[in-house]
């Protein structure tokens, strides 16, 4: 398993069920890590990841019966989202652990048991054939999400610099935990930008947080977030390069893009305007968000959100890298 993750690829490294390992691990750690993010607890990432192994062999298909798409084979007809929605492995992962936690008594049942509760599946014994391998890739993929991103070796993989030495910086004292939680699109009571961070800096921190409460549009432009039009509101990278644009500051398009900008900061030492990404893996993350200080992130989350405010310490579980472009 270890070495599946770590890049074996079928035919020189062989695990039942991950024949297409380069397909299907990426998939796997957005479900991981999308589980994490909610703080949905390791059996239930297990139910996620062994369901995605019975409906689509964790490939993200576009065909299934009748309408189903998608992971978890959810199907749009049904409310589970659009087309693209389902599609979408944070969208389908998180559908699939919101009705998972509506499940009462989930955690005593067992994962084909829980499975079927939420997929109510025409075969619901298929499930449990992929408790052992959903297992093993829970425990291992919890160990590269955990605190991934959190030194300099994790932070520079694939980036071709090394981090920050962790000096400088402010986050080591501050989780956002002292807010409690923030409604959508507020600001909580008591932040202020910070002064003592660039002028850019604080440009761009004003600019973003003027698109809170607005809805999320992935490949939006980020343009007109306040306006009638879909494709002028925010996704996560569009918020951060168009933040920064007001600061003055030109970012590329793209969360793929944009972890190769400026320089690796450790996520212990983070200083307002830093990016911050999780998702995917630390070189190619496929979720970014700005530390806009007092342990607090800016983001544009996904379908169905709005730009909001987000505290650092639901963050710390899945952040795999952090740059500092200003």
């Amino acid at each position: 398993m270890r070495s599946i993750l770590d890049g074996g690829k079928a035919g020189s490294v062989h695990v039942a069920g991950l024949d297409a390992p380069t397909e299907q691990v990426p998939n796997a750690k957005k479900i991981q890590a999308t589980g994490v993010a909610l703080k949905i607890p390791p059996r239930g990432q297990v139910v996620a990841l062994a369901t995605a192994l019975q409906e689509s062999g964790l490939r993200n298909l576009n065909y299934g019966d009748r309408d189903s798409l998608g992971l978890f084979q959810q199907r749009p007809s049904q409310g589970w989202g659009t087309a693209q929605q389902v599609r979408d492995p944070v969208h389908a992962a998180t559908s699939f652990y919101t009705h998972l936690k509506k499940v009462s008594g989930w955690q005593s049942m067992t994962v084909a048991q829980a499975a079927q509760a939420v997929q109510a599946s025409g075969f619901p014994d298929a499930y449990a054939k992929w408790e052992s391998l959903a297992t093993a890739l829970q425990k291992a993929l919890a160990k590269s999400l955990k605190g991934g991103g959190g030194s300099g070796k994790d932070t520079d993989k694939g980036n071709g610099d090394k981090a920050d030495a962790p000096a400088g910086g402010e986050c080591g004292y501050e989780d956002g935990s002292s807010f409690g939680p923030i409604p959508k699109g507020s600001v909580p009571k008591g932040y202020k930008i910070p002064a003592s961070a660039p002028k850019p800096v604080r440009t761009a921190i004003r600019w973003g947080l003027g698109q809170l409460g607005t809805p999320y549009q992935w490949g939006g432009s980020c343009a007109d977030a306040h306006g009638k039009g879909p494709m002028g509101r925010c996704d996560c990278s569009s918020l951060m390069q168009a933040s920064y644009k007001a600061g003055g500051i030109k970012l590329s398009r793209t969360t793929y893009t944009q972890v190769k900008e400026g320089k690796a900061v450790s996520p212990e030492r983070l200083k307002p305007g830093d990016l911050l990404f999780t998702r995917g893996s630390a070189a190619r993350p496929e979720h970014v968000g700005m530390y806009i200080g007092h342990g607090l992130i800016l983001q544009a989350p996904r379908t169905g959100d709005v730009t909001k405010i987000t505290r650092l310490a639901d963050w710390r579980p899945s952040i795999l890298a952090a740059r500092r472009v200003a």
